[in-house]
């Protein structure tokens, strides 16, 4: 393994052992084995349960106390093994040593604090710096990390950040003391193509002026064509390959390594479906949506409040058995549109037709009732979507027991419903939490399917999920829409998913379509600037996985 000129890497795992707590423990890590040079970025892939997120919490001492214990092994910070380390040092050495960027920073970032106030407890915390000083140290921070108008983020709360303005937060937080080992949980999942890429090349940029060893634990196989210097593949708690990106990428040796590969989707869009006579069950004309923001002062003195066009002037047809991509940046006005034809949100001005009836002027839930039936939502995160206190079955019949559909019946087809989703009719009566990720998001397409929808909206349903699970629900989300000839509005900042799924393309920018066609004319063929650099972020745009190989190399 790669280790710095002095031979001694920033971190060194041996034989790491973890177990769960109880009359029956369980292990979670099975030997784990690595070390990390200093400027060398290692990432650790498999799918979810194969133990990567453990690794991180065990090397930052923060393991769940009295549910998971390490057993067994080593986790050496520059010769200092953290697990034998007191409390009290280990705390010392995260932040000054060891950071950690999280993969959701709107709940590791404190909602009631601004964001000066947190990243100072940074500075009071590790140094001896007074407080002018702590907050020129904290906005130079925010500068070195490409955030507009620091002195303003600082006296912001999380909530009046974007998405990629948060995890830029989070970076500049981690990399305040100029950690010696930065680890990486996910932190570009839930953030589009082009804010990805952004944050990608700030952590290569920032490494390579630190020289900071990086752990970047990722599903996303794209990710690690653009950022790992090496790859460790695990599963079930063990390391079943390890190597460079080329060679764990090109000449994989597991069978478990080349599934994980075969399972990446292709950015080539897939071959267009025939469709004879085409039947519109989703028409939106010139739709608009203005939200208005307005302080209590404003509407104390009837003053105008700050407008936001979300979306503007948005047209578009989706048929019976067909499915319409939504691509763009955050903010863009994907789930906005999205939202508007649910109707949980009232647009501004324009018409929704669902089956040829306008749902646009329509207020209240017996007038909308019918249209709620026919158009069904499958959300991101599952976890939020279904409630943890329902037991499957009660969640699935919600819907049906609203409309006046007995108990018994409503029942026995949710029962039917869970064998067409691939799990058992007995798994009614289990909690969410008794269900792997991929489980719980074939539970909300069964429930989505409940109501008999013409329609399906399904916004980032997969993102969450490894690249296998990916895509085990994809397969099935494309099953079942041929076997009820169901439309599907799929909303996206994956292009590879839009490629393998979408029969057409719309692509958004600040509430506007910018482009609209066929997947594989808009994505083979861009015609507008916008979505040519969003392929062009596209991460692993240049690797083919199907062929282990830069797409740049001659065939």
């Amino acid at each position: 393994m790669t280790v710095s000129q002095s031979g001694q890497p920033v971190l060194s795992v041996r034989d790491l052992r973890v177990a769960t707590m109880g009359r029956r423990p369980a292990e979670i890590l099975k030997g784990l084995t690595f070390d990390i040079a200093p400027g060398e970025t290692l990432c650790l892939v498999g799918e979810s349960g194969s133990g990567k997120s453990v690794t991180s919490l065990v090397t930052m001492d923060l393991l769940p106390r009295g549910e998971l214990q390490v057993t067994a092994g080593r986790a050496e910070l520059n010769g200092e093994d953290i697990i034998t380390a007191p409390p009290a040092r280990n705390k010392a050495l995260r932040g000054a040593e060891m950071a950690m960027i999280f993969q959701e920073p709107m709940t590791a970032l404190n909602p009631v604090l601004t964001i000066g106030l947190q990243m100072d407890e940074i500075y009071r915390a590790h140094t001896r710096m007074r407080g002018p000083d702590r907050k020129a140290a904290a906005i130079a921070a925010f500068e070195s990390v490409n955030l507009p108008d620091p002195p303003r983020i600082y006296d912001s709360y999380p909530h009046q950040l974007s998405g990629g303005q948060r995890q830029r937060v989070m970076i500049a937080m981690a990399l305040a003391l100029k950690p010696k080992l930065l680890i990486a949980d996910e932190p570009t999942t839930a953030l589009d193509v082009t804010t990805q890429k952004q944050i990608l090349e700030l952590i290569r940029k920032l490494q390579d002026e630190m020289n900071t060893a990086v752990l970047f634990i990722t599903h996303d196989m794209g990710v690690v064509v653009d950022i790992a210097d090496r790859v460790c593949v695990m599963r079930h708690g063990e390391v079943v390959e390890t190597g460079t990106t080329e060679e764990v990428l090109s000449a994989p040796r597991e069978q478990y390594t080349r599934d994980l590969l075969a399972a990446v989707p292709a950015l080539t869009p897939r071959p267009a479906r025939a469709q004879e006579a085409p039947e519109h069950v989703l028409e939106l004309v010139e739709v608009n949506k203005v939200f208005e923001f307005r302080s209590a002062l404003s509407k104390l003195m009837r003053r105008p409040g700050h407008r936001v066009q979300a979306v503007s002037d948005v047209s578009f047809r989706l048929d019976r058995g067909r499915t319409l991509g939504i691509v763009g940046e955050s903010g863009s006005g994907k789930s906005t549109v999205a939202r508007c034809v649910l109707r949980l949100e009232d647009p501004t001005s324009g018409a929704i037709l669902v089956n040829g009836h306008d749902i646009a002027p329509l207020e209240g839930q017996t007038a909308l009732a019918p249209a709620r039936r026919a158009v069904q939502m499958i959300f991101q995160d599952p976890n939020r979507s279904l409630n943890p206190r329902l037991t499957t079955g009660d969640s699935l019949v919600e819907g049906a027991l609203n409309a006046g559909e007995p108990r018994a019946e409503a029942l026995a087809r949710a029962g039917e419903l869970l064998e067409v989703v691939g799990l058992p009719r007995d798994a009614l009566s289990r909690y969410p939490h008794q269900f792997s990720g991929g489980q719980r998001q074939r539970i909300a397409i069964a429930r989505a399917l409940m109501m008999s929808p013409d329609v399906i909206v399904a916004d980032e349903a997969v993102s969450a999920l490894d690249v296998s699970v990916q895509a085990q629900v994809l397969d099935l989300l494309a099953e079942v829409q041929a076997r009820r000839n169901l439309a599907v509005l799929f909303i996206t900042h994956d292009l590879r998913v839009a490629a393998q799924i979408c029969d057409d393309v719309m692509v958004m920018r600040r509430g506007e379509v910018v482009e609209f066609g066929p997947a594989g004319q808009v994505l083979a063929n861009p015609q507008h600037a916008y979505t040519c650099a969003l392929l062009e972020a596209a991460p692993g745009r240049d690797w083919d996985f199907a062929k282990g190989r830069r797409v740049t190399e001659p065939a």
